[in-house]
């Protein structure tokens, strides 16, 4: 018995010896800012200069001697992006390194669903969980300013609430599995022509009420742990190390606690980066896209030259330890957390979830009846009158997946449209005529593109055949639009046109000829003008929608799916409608020594619907437009109070009916008109919505909610919010320019 009891006190010694001998870094049951204190203590200054700077193009060293592995990161809004060499942005070759390809943001952001948006990022996280990658470099939510900007696809549209009301949810969805989110680009990045040259002049009140929500939501009510710097410039300083920008706004006033990581190749000062907010340095001497110095890791500006600064005495380690505690408190949150779930490649629910934002963010812009079918309209298609398809257009053919810059993917699978049109409809005699020549290249960063693109005839010689086949055909679908090639939606230049490239117009009308039925299926992350819309019956905006996108399209175009997708962005007529273009503004002027770019947003606060709204503009499709194969009644609007108070919410509640024969969804959307102000404001603004599916006949009520900040403006003067008491009034219907309902109240 004594024996026994020895034992036991033995063995609980131990156990209590081995507690006490934790370090308090790796005690998981202290706090976090603890364990940071401890690791920060023990670490030697050639371990805190080489965690703030990376080690290889997308990884950045961990601190071996105690523990902490390395860091890992990846591009990735739309998917897990394949792996490249150590050094090299050429492909490392890997065999485990395909994705899932998820539609792209402005196709997310068209969905209006932020439950959509939750899914998103948790899918993605499990895809990068399981290629061991700690921060994903997205969701970008860039204002979409000009429909030109060659990286609009990658965004969230033109409204900041919206933009917020979906980044928060992608952060917290991604974040929930122990994946860092990298928010993208802070800030102004609107522009990719000439990138890193721009030097944005913009007014504190548009800075603040159209191109920081979005980020700022991110912050404070998704918790983002990393944030990416832009390449451009405000007030003459990189937004890499932007004072204003990083120090002042997102640490200060947003109480931002993660890691600033500049985008590749975006610092250019070693002082600056010191004192200016940056925490760690990624990709410079490199257009992060394929070329860049070898092996230079040492000279980053945040590496031996800040170490040298440091030895030689014009800086303490104050700045650098501010920076290694950021650094250590995402080790913390991603590599170091034991308990992140398992990740998982290509499963079966990540394609499920991406054709389900993908079929909930295709937007059908007009759907007209046409005579020739008793005044019906064409879409959905009828398989029993239709019995002969023509598709027409590389589009139907071409990969999305691949290209477009740093969002390019190795997909394990994308179903192209005219592949998803022949399953589905295989009961019809499906043909296919390519119709006109775009871009050909065969591979992008060493992902080939599937089919051949080769083509040899003339577009004399597409365009009759198109003609000739459209003759016999019952329908046409024209797959058309944009593609990631440069300077279409692409990385790294802007567009040089508003109009569709290649012969597609020429093609369109030809076939309008002698073929009235043609459903034009636009593929793109931009508006472009259509000269040719008051001749086609049927549009449909099918975005880049990835790995399932031919699937996608043609059970929209059957009607096994019933489109509910919102443009998140204006469609103008032509560029004269953007505030952008018809200011002069875009896309700014050269400095007399050619090294900088100025422009000013001479727009201000009117960007997009805010722009046509308040110079009485129609353009071809307005934001928040998207049509449906039912149809909706709203009903009369009721409120819990007729008056709002800063601290108080005021709610409306609105009926709403299908009246039509289909299940389908429906977005209610609210905006808000200021009766009065001592500023300009918009003629109104989005300030809430709700998507609801119901059935047909169905009723449900659905609930909007404002607080005082929804009636808010920036006061440059007081540099804070600005809530006026007065009269104002909400705007309630199923776009920017379908608001049937008014209702007036009163801010206290």
């Amino acid at each position: 018995m004594k024996k026994f009891i020895m034992s036991a006190l033995l063995i609980g010694a131990t156990a209590a010896a081995q507690a006490q001998s934790i370090p308090v870094y790796l005690d998981e049951s202290k706090p976090i800012e603890q364990r940071i204190d401890d690791a920060l203590s023990r670490m030697t200054l050639e371990e805190k200069i080489a965690v703030i700077h990376a080690q290889s193009k997308f990884s950045s060293p961990g601190v071996k001697r105690l523990g902490f592995p390395d860091l890992w990161t990846d591009d990735g809004p739309h998917g897990v992006r394949p792996d490249v060499l150590w050094d090299e942005w050429e492909q490392a070759g890997q065999t485990n390194d395909s994705c899932v390809a998820f539609p792209a943001l402005t196709c997310l952001a068209a969905t209006w669903n932020p439950q959509l948006a939750r899914m998103y990022g948790e899918n993605l996280a499990e895809e990068a969980l399981y290629r061991n990658k700690s921060v994903m470099l997205g969701p970008g939510v860039n204002i979409y300013r000009t429909p030109l900007g060659g990286r609009n696809f990658e965004y969230m549209g033109e409204d900041p609430w919206l933009a917020s009301r979906m980044v928060v949810p992608y952060v917290q969805g991604l974040q929930s599995k122990g994946v860092a989110a990298c928010v993208k680009h802070y800030a102004l990045n609107n522009d990719e022509e000439y990138r890193h040259q721009v030097n944005v002049i913009v007014s504190d009140r548009a800075l603040h009420e159209i191109y920081l929500p979005a980020f700022k939501a991110a912050v404070q009510e998704g918790g983002a742990w990393s944030i990416m710097g832009a390449y451009n410039l405000y007030q003459n300083q990189h937004n890499c190390h932007n004072a204003t920008m990083l120090n002042k706004i997102l640490k200060k006033d947003w109480g931002f606690d993660g890691v600033v990581i500049s985008d590749w190749g975006g610092c250019h000062d070693t002082e600056e980066a010191i004192n200016n907010g940056l925490d760690l340095e990624f990709g410079s001497w490199t257009n992060g896209l394929s070329e860049g110095t070898s092996n230079a890791y040492d000279n980053y500006y945040l590496a031996v030259p800040y170490k040298k600064l440091i030895q030689e005495g014009k800086y303490t380690t104050k700045e650098l330890d501010e920076k290694v505690r950021r650094v250590l408190r995402l080790f913390y949150r991603t590599t170091m957390n034991r308990h992140k779930p398992y990740g998982f490649l290509c499963s079966e629910s990540h394609y499920q979830t991406a054709l389900k934002i993908a079929q909930e963010g295709i937007v059908l812009l007009k759907n007209d009846k046409i005579n020739e079918l008793k005044n019906e309209p064409l879409l959905p298609l009828n398989l029993q009158k239709m019995k002969r398809i023509l598709v027409v257009g590389e589009n139907a053919i071409k990969m999305m997946t691949v290209g477009g810059g740093s969002s390019s993917l190795k997909a394990q699978k994308e179903i192209l449209p005219l592949d998803g049109i022949k399953a589905r409809f295989a009961d019809a005699e499906v043909d296919f005529v390519r119709g006109y020549v775009g871009d050909t290249v065969q591979s992008y960063n060493g992902v080939t593109v599937g089919r051949s693109l080769y083509e040899t005839r003339t577009q004399a010689e597409l365009t009759a055949e198109a003609v000739e086949k459209a003759k016999q055909a019952d329908a046409v679908i024209f797959i058309g639009g944009l593609n990631k090639s440069d300077y279409q939606d692409c990385e790294g230049h802007d567009r040089k046109s508003y109009d569709l490239p290649y012969a597609q117009n020429e093609v369109i009308e030809a076939i309008l000829k002698v073929n009235p039925r043609l459903v034009y299926v636009n593929i793109s992350g931009n508006a472009a003008a259509l000269p040719w819309i008051n001749k086609v019956p049927a549009v449909v905006q099918a975005w880049f929608i990835g790995s399932e996108a031919g699937e996608a399209i043609a059970s929209v175009l059957a009607g096994d799916v019933n489109p509910s997708g919102k443009l998140p962005f204006t469609w103008y007529a032509s560029l004269g409608q953007c505030g952008a273009h018809a200011t002069g503004s875009y896309p700014g002027n050269w400095r007399e020594d050619y090294k900088i770019i100025d422009e000013e947003y001479k727009e201000g606060i009117y960007v997009g619907y805010r722009y046509t709204d308040a110079n009485k503009l129609k353009p071809l499709f307005a934001f928040g437009h998207g049509l449906s194969y039912t149809t909706f009644k709203l009903g009369k609007v009721t409120t819990n109070t007729q008056h709002l108070t800063p601290s108080t919410k005021l709610t409306f509640t609105v009926p709403v009916t299908n009246t039509g024969k289909v299940a389908g969804s429906e977005t209610v959307q609210l905006y808000i008109a200021a009766k009065q102000s001592k500023v300009d404001r918009p003629v109104k603004e989005l300030k809430a919505f709700q998507k609801v599916y119901l059935q047909p006949g169905e009723t449900r009520n659905v609930t909007l909610t404002i607080g005082a900040d929804a009636v808010s403006y920036y006061d440059e003067t007081a540099n804070s919010w600005c809530a006026e008491p007065g009269t104002y009034e909400a705007l309630i219907g199923t776009a920017s320019d379908k608001l049937p309902t008014k209702y007036t109240f009163k801010l206290k």
